[in-house]
């Protein structure tokens, strides 16, 4: 039935009355218009002539009133008219007629679905074209800035085909066309819904707008750190200035692109919302890994790359997402029960809710029933669509009567870098989970958040009692006997529990083994004692979840054994393991939790049969890295005198040492030697005193009885058990600021820190007293002296085979320094000062063939396994264990040491970094003496062994050599490498300093040199040549 009368074409305030009636016929009758009088409309509007400016004008006010008034009811009717609508608005009949049409335009933007932006906006585009006129792009930009306001999440899932338009005409001549484009911009960039860039759209207007500020913009990005979940819309703004970044001559402003793209693209989860931009950005990322003049940037931007190619690669395979309207309008016509006239435009809302990933049924039903979808029908196109287009990949689970303790969804970062992002974890009572990932992928942050209660979505600890086991002996409390360490910490003390509930606990853990058994202070635990402490203390909390990272780190065999048998007997226990222990996690784990490309992906069975489905997790089994990476360890140099690698330069003879708290002593007894040949692996029970003899061996500590030598010019690097221990104070400086503070001065600081430089009050008292020397005047009158001596100048020379030191003496000139045998001043208490000596003489010969360059130290961290990334552009606090353990091996390795000892130099490294580590050793010549458990890593590197085991008499440790026979004879008659001679070296500064060849001195030359070296000088005084010093022998 028609409701249009000819009143409404009048024009004026006729129009406008008869509007707003058929409005209202319209709302009332709630079928919309009929099909005659919508082609009225569409022809009055469509109508350009002169004479018909009424009926236009009238025609608008109908499509306005009908719009404000009936809504819904003509909504799919009145969308159909904005083409014709946008026309008017630059029509050149009558003003009234273009203020009539944007009128219509504003209300229709309104009062229309926030998912029909689909169905207006191709005329929206089309009349946005710089050929129309400007009255009519000024109309569309309006229409869209409105429709941005009320309808953002379809406005946002549509950027990708607004902003290219709509940025053409920010900078039109036309300043109408311009003001009404730059508001547009800011409207439709304020839909993005991510956090990440939210603060930053006005900037990245402003760029858009002014191409001089997108360096300035692209610097704030790449401070950023991304953890939203990036889909097209951000793309879509921020995609065009980073091509316009790349074309910026600087070098900096495409490195830093390049880190944005990298940083965004990890967290794409769909890669068909960045499927636009790749034909674009590749190349250019391309060009710029080619041609970047900077090696570091170069390096970046072909990791960027290499991100957008795999997103490339993963859409050949990819399942869409994208709505598909022939099989939506199938499931519309089937079950939505509208009319036919209506079905199109509601298949448009509900292409526009998939592609929103509107993934809830209640949200359907609110947006539908509006157009007359019952709430059953708009439940069963959504489980229908939901299906095709919702349904994520999950692990199937057959035990459902299995308690299940969490069920989250959840992103974590650590600093400016992404963990996990957008991830689901599910854990079950009882079950035992193997949490699987490289260094550095955040295993050991996950867990900590985990216990912080830091995750979203995870029960807190109320509800669910969850402890992190770690070895992490809290420095102020380490004086502490292990009770008292317990009772400290502070969940204890809020579950009440007493002294003799720890005391049992720790006795059910082998406590009983102690000298002082609880009492025992923490201070003198070894590692694997450590991380039964720890286990006691979890123990004592009744946890429901044990989030343990690496507990069988320091264990021996027999308490590894011990922790696996406590774990498969906890049954209503759930334990979360970080182990590199493929053993640990095959005979304990049922289930694994891998972390992939920032997501964790669950699955049933232990390690062996995640394995056989995931092959490339083979490298879990095997000691050798699955990247093809090796670390390199530099060579030793050159020790004077030394030319058989089997000569000993470290040496300890009939040891003995005890704590101070205990009667008894750890090791008696101990008698070893290490030369450039050794490969010795130190094993041992837990807390059996190995790593106590390394301490003795390094100088850490001091024997009280037994003498342990060291040649004066050998370089030795330690890592010790704690290896953290030598970087926790410098946490805030980046692993390569931490080398350059370390050995800049040509000292190693750590080396002139131990127990056998420092002075004892005893000897400080000492080396104060005068000492008698004899001296000799002009007339060779002889007499006596007592002076007393200021310090050790570090000068340092062998005078028939007895070393001499340079001394200054208190109260005199530089010019009265002498030289005094070592055995004088060991005599008079200086034997630490010659040790410091000794130490700085023979560290300052390694710093040589190093410059100690920031160049350098990023090469040497990239030789064990740490990228710039972290080497030098990230704070050592923000690593992880494994990578702060590779800085440990890299700082005691950067003098070229001649001896290499590794106190448990595989805790927290993953199998592909002992794989690196394992490489680095074999090819390594100079010695290496290691403390491990991981069997397999020192059979394979160690022919010769320490076996350190408790007497049966008394208890106390004793070391007993053994190995194989061949081998040591074998390598100890290798003869020493000659040392590379240097014709030049770099200082810190950059400058090239040439090295002069040592000439011979006439009482070294035979015979024949002498006579042509005098024949050539007197050749040079013939031709009134200069003669110089070294010429002239007379």
């Amino acid at each position: 039935m028609s409701v249009l009368s000819s009143s409404v074409f009048e024009g004026g305030d006729a129009s406008r009355t008869a509007a707003s009636q058929i409005a209202e016929q319209v709302k009332s009758s709630g079928s919309g218009l009929s099909s005659a009088d919508l082609s009225a409309l569409a022809g009055a509007l469509a109508d350009g002539s002169k004479g018909t400016a009424a009926k236009r004008e009238g025609a608008c006010m109908a499509v306005a009133a009908i719009a404000g008034t009936a809504k819904q009811s003509a909504e799919h009717q009145m969308v159909t008219l904005v083409s014709p609508l946008v026309t008017c608005c630059a029509d050149k009949h009558s003003k009234e007629v273009q203020e009539a049409a944007a009128a219509a335009l504003g209300v229709l933007a309104k009062s229309m679905s926030g998912h029909g932006v689909r169905a207006v906006l191709p005329a929206m585009l089309e009349a946005m074209d710089p050929k129309e006129k400007w009255q009519t792009m000024v109309g569309a930009l309006d229409t869209v800035s409105a429709l941005a306001l009320t309808s953002p999440l379809a406005i946002s899932e549509a950027l990708n085909d607004i902003i290219p338009v709509v940025t053409q005409m920010v900078n039109d001549s036309k300043e109408q066309v311009s003001v009404a484009a730059r508001k547009c911009l800011e409207n439709i960039c304020n839909s993005i819904d991510n956090r990440d860039v939210e603060p930053f759209i006005p900037a990245l207007v402003a760029a858009t707008i002014d191409h001089e500020l997108v360096v300035e913009c692209v610097q704030k990005l790449a401070s950023t750190t991304f953890v939203q979940t990036v889909t097209a819309a951000p793309l879509a703004l921020i995609a065009p200035l980073l091509l316009l970044g790349f074309r910026v001559r600087t070098t900096a402003t495409k490195r830093m692109c390049a880190v944005i793209i990298n940083n965004m693209s990890k967290l794409v989860e769909d890669p068909e919302d960045a499927a636009p931009f790749l034909p674009k950005l590749v190349p250019a990322l391309d060009k710029a890994k080619e041609e970047v003049s900077d090696p570091e940037a170069r390096t970046v931007c072909g990791k960027a790359f290499d991100q957008l190619e795999s997103i490339g690669d993963s859409l050949k395979t990819h399942k869409s997402v994208k709505a598909v309207r022939d099989v939506v309008a199938k499931e519309v016509k089937a079950n939505a029960g509208v009319p036919a006239e209506t079905a199109e435009y509601v298949t448009t809302l509900v292409c526009s809710l998939i592609n929103c990933k509107v993934d809830d049924d209640g949200d359907w039903v609110e947006d539908l029933k509006a157009y007359k979808v019952s709430e059953a029908a708009a439940n069963s196109m959504y489980k229908a669509m939901a299906k095709l287009y919702f349904t994520e990949q999950d692990e199937s689970d057959d035990e459902d009567d299995v308690e299940q303790l969490c069920d989250c969804r959840f992103t974590l970062a650590y600093g400016s870098k992404v963990l996990l992002h957008n991830t689901k974890l599910k854990l079950k009572r009882g079950y035992k989970y193997g949490l699987l990932g490289g260094n550095d992928s955040g295993k050991t942050t996950l867990m900590r958040a985990i216990a912080n209660e830091q995750v979203d979505g995870f029960p807190p600890a109320s509800e669910l009692r969850t402890v992190f086991v770690e070895a992490d002996i809290v420095g102020e409390l380490s004086d502490l006997p292990c009770v008292d360490y317990i009772l400290a910490d502070p969940r204890i003390k809020k579950a009440g529990i007493t002294a003799d509930v720890i005391d049992r606990m720790l006795m059910s853990v082998g406590f009983g083994e102690q000298p002082n058994k609880g009492q025992t202070l923490v201070t003198y635990l070894s590692g694997g004692w450590r991380m039964k402490l720890a286990l006691a203390r979890a123990m004592c909390l009744n946890a429901d979840i044990l989030l343990m990272d690496e507990p069988t780190n320091h264990l021996d065999v027999m308490n590894v054994k011990w922790v696996e048998e406590y774990l498969l007997g906890l049954k209503d226990v759930t334990c979360v393991i970080v182990s590199h222990d493929t053993g640990l996690l095959d005979r304990v784990c049922n289930n694994i939790i891998a972390i992939e490309s920032l997501k964790l992906k669950q699955f049933k069975g232990n390690l062996t049969q995640y394995v056989e489905k995931n092959p490339k997790a083979k490298s879990y089994f095997e000691l050798k890295s699955s990247t093809g990476f090796v670390m390199k360890f530099p060579q030793p140099g050159f020790i004077e005198g030394v030319k058989s690698k089997g000569k000993p330069l470290m040496k300890m003879a009939n040891c003995t040492y005890t704590y101070p708290a205990n009667q008894t002593p750890t090791v008696k007894n101990v008698t070893v030697q290490v030369s450039l040949a050794s490969r010795v692996a130190c094993v041992g029970p837990n807390g059996v005193g190995k790593s106590t003899m390394i301490k003795l061996l390094t100088g850490e500590v001091i024997p009280q009885e037994g003498t342990v030598w060291k040649h004066p010019n050998a370089r030795v690097a330690y890592v010790a058990q704690h290896a953290f221990h030598h970087i926790e104070q410098h946490l805030e400086k980046t692993p390569n600021e931490y080398i350059r503070w370390r050995f800049q001065h040509g000292d190693d600081k750590e080396a002139l820190a131990k127990d056998t430089m420092q002075l004892t009050d005893e000897e400080r008292e000492k080396v104060k007293e005068p000492c008698t020397f004899e001296i000799e005047d002009d007339k060779g009158n002889k007499s006596k002296v007592k002076w007393r001596i200021e310090k050790l100048t570090g000068g340092r020379k062998t005078v028939k085979k007895e070393t001499e030191y340079e001394v200054q003496f208190v109260g005199m000139t530089y010019n009265s320094n002498r030289y005094v045998s070592a055995t004088k001043l060991a005599k008079w208490g200086f034997t630490k000062h010659m040790l410091v000596v000794d130490e700085k003489v023979a560290q300052r010969a390694g710093a040589f063939a190093t410059p100690l360059t920031t160049a350098n130290a990023e090469k040497h961290l990239e030789d064990v396994g740490l990228d710039k990334e972290f080497g030098t552009h990230t704070r050592m606090s923000a690593l992880s264990g494994g990578q702060k353990v590779k800085v440990v091996i890299a700082a005691a390795m950067w003098a070229l040491p001649h001896i290499v000892i590794l106190d448990e130099p595989t805790n927290y490294l993953d199998r592909d970094s002992l794989g690196a580590l394992a490489g680095a050793i074999r090819t390594y010549e100079g010695g290496v003496v290691m403390i491990t458990h991981n069997n397999e890593f020192c059979s394979a590197l160690c022919p010769e062994t320490w076996l350190m085991q408790k007497d049966a008499a008394d208890g106390i440790a004793e070391c007993n050599c053994k190995g194989d026979a061949e081998w040591m004879a074998k390598a100890s008659k290798a003869s020493v490498q000659a040392a590379v001679q240097l014709d030049e070296i770099t200082d810190a500064l950059g400058n090239v300093v040439k090295i002069e060849k040592e000439k011979k001195s006439k009482d070294k030359m035979s015979r024949k040199e002498k006579k042509q070296a005098e024949k050539i000088r007197k050749a040079k005084i013939a031709n009134g040549e200069a003669v110089s010093s070294d010429d002239d022998w007379d």
